[in-house]
Protein backbone atom coordinates (compact mmCIF):
# COMPACT_ATOMS: atom_id res chain seq x y z
CA UNK A 1 0.00 0.00 0.00
CA UNK A 2 1.52 3.27 -1.15
CA UNK A 3 1.90 5.77 1.67
CA UNK A 4 3.26 9.29 1.47
CA UNK A 5 5.36 11.14 4.00
CA UNK A 6 5.67 14.93 4.00
CA UNK A 7 8.39 16.87 5.78
CA UNK A 8 9.86 20.35 5.90
CA UNK A 9 7.05 22.37 7.40
CA UNK A 10 7.58 24.89 10.17
CA UNK A 11 7.29 28.48 11.29
CA UNK A 12 8.71 31.17 9.03
CA UNK A 13 8.49 34.95 8.87
CA UNK A 14 6.74 36.70 5.99
CA UNK A 15 9.08 36.86 3.02
CA UNK A 16 10.89 33.74 4.12
CA UNK A 17 11.29 30.38 2.41
CA UNK A 18 10.63 26.74 3.13
CA UNK A 19 11.08 23.55 1.13
CA UNK A 20 8.63 20.71 1.60
CA UNK A 21 9.50 17.13 0.66
CA UNK A 22 7.24 14.20 -0.20
CA UNK A 23 8.51 10.64 -0.28
CA UNK A 24 6.69 7.35 -0.85
CA UNK A 25 6.80 4.28 1.36
CA UNK A 26 5.42 0.87 0.53
CA UNK A 27 5.59 1.73 -3.14
CA UNK A 28 7.00 4.18 -5.64
CA UNK A 29 5.92 7.21 -7.61
CA UNK A 30 6.44 5.32 -10.85
CA UNK A 31 5.00 7.51 -13.63
CA UNK A 32 2.26 9.02 -11.51
CA UNK A 33 1.63 12.70 -10.88
CA UNK A 34 2.37 14.12 -7.46
CA UNK A 35 0.46 17.12 -6.23
CA UNK A 36 0.68 19.48 -3.29
CA UNK A 37 -2.53 20.67 -1.67
CA UNK A 38 -3.18 22.80 1.38
CA UNK A 39 -5.94 23.42 3.87
CA UNK A 40 -5.97 26.73 5.68
CA UNK A 41 -7.96 27.18 8.92
CA UNK A 42 -11.65 27.51 8.13
CA UNK A 43 -11.13 26.93 4.42
CA UNK A 44 -11.51 24.05 2.03
CA UNK A 45 -8.53 22.11 0.74
CA UNK A 46 -7.08 23.66 -2.41
CA UNK A 47 -4.58 22.54 -5.02
CA UNK A 48 -1.23 24.30 -4.96
CA UNK A 49 0.95 22.58 -7.54
CA UNK A 50 1.43 19.28 -9.32
CA UNK A 51 4.14 17.57 -11.34
CA UNK A 52 3.81 14.65 -13.71
CA UNK A 53 6.60 12.13 -13.25
CA UNK A 54 5.80 10.85 -16.74
CA UNK A 55 6.76 14.01 -18.61
CA UNK A 56 7.77 16.55 -15.90
CA UNK A 57 4.92 18.88 -16.81
CA UNK A 58 3.87 21.13 -13.96
CA UNK A 59 0.91 23.26 -12.96
CA UNK A 60 0.49 25.93 -10.29
CA UNK A 61 -2.40 27.69 -8.61
CA UNK A 62 -2.52 31.38 -9.54
CA UNK A 63 -1.97 32.33 -5.90
CA UNK A 64 1.50 30.76 -5.83
CA UNK A 65 2.79 31.31 -9.37
CA UNK A 66 6.19 32.94 -9.37
CA UNK A 67 6.76 32.09 -5.69
CA UNK A 68 6.52 28.28 -5.47
CA UNK A 69 8.43 25.72 -7.52
CA UNK A 70 7.66 22.02 -7.69
CA UNK A 71 10.41 19.59 -8.68
CA UNK A 72 11.59 16.02 -8.30
CA UNK A 73 14.92 14.39 -7.68
CA UNK A 74 16.76 12.44 -10.37
CA UNK A 75 15.58 9.05 -9.12
CA UNK A 76 11.92 10.14 -8.86
CA UNK A 77 11.80 9.14 -5.19
CA UNK A 78 11.21 12.60 -3.75
CA UNK A 79 9.07 15.53 -4.87
CA UNK A 80 9.84 18.98 -3.51
CA UNK A 81 7.86 22.17 -3.13
CA UNK A 82 10.16 25.16 -2.84
CA UNK A 83 8.19 28.05 -1.34
CA UNK A 84 9.65 31.56 -1.53
CA UNK A 85 8.35 34.95 -0.46
CA UNK A 86 5.89 33.31 1.89
CA UNK A 87 2.87 35.30 3.04
CA UNK A 88 0.60 34.88 6.06
CA UNK A 89 -2.08 33.69 3.64
CA UNK A 90 0.10 30.66 2.85
CA UNK A 91 -0.40 29.37 6.40
CA UNK A 92 -1.97 25.94 6.12
CA UNK A 93 -1.46 22.23 6.47
CA UNK A 94 0.23 21.07 3.29
CA UNK A 95 -0.44 17.62 1.88
CA UNK A 96 1.15 15.71 -0.94
CA UNK A 97 -0.92 13.28 -2.95
CA UNK A 98 -0.54 10.93 -5.89
CA UNK A 99 -2.65 10.85 -9.03
CA UNK A 100 -2.35 7.57 -10.90
CA UNK A 101 -3.53 9.36 -14.03
CA UNK A 102 0.00 10.66 -14.47
CA UNK A 103 -1.32 14.04 -15.62
CA UNK A 104 -0.39 17.20 -13.75
CA UNK A 105 -3.64 18.73 -12.50
CA UNK A 106 -5.06 20.22 -9.33
CA UNK A 107 -8.23 18.17 -9.09
CA UNK A 108 -8.73 16.91 -5.56
CA UNK A 109 -10.75 13.86 -6.59
CA UNK A 110 -8.11 12.74 -9.10
CA UNK A 111 -5.61 12.12 -6.29
CA UNK A 112 -6.04 8.80 -4.51
CA UNK A 113 -3.14 8.49 -2.06
CA UNK A 114 -2.59 11.21 0.53
CA UNK A 115 0.00 11.99 3.17
CA UNK A 116 -0.75 13.10 6.72
CA UNK A 117 0.25 16.69 6.08
CA UNK A 118 2.84 19.11 7.42
CA UNK A 119 2.07 22.44 9.04
CA UNK A 120 3.37 25.65 7.50
CA UNK A 121 2.91 28.81 9.55
CA UNK A 122 3.89 32.21 8.19
CA UNK A 123 3.91 34.78 10.94
CA UNK A 124 6.05 37.55 12.37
Amino acid sequence: QLQLVESGGGLVQPGGSLTLSCTPSGGSFDHYAVGWFRRAPGKEREGVSCISLADDSTIYADSVKGRFTISRDATKTTVYLQMNNLKPGDTAVYFCAVSESGYSQLLDFMHTHWGQGTQVTVSS
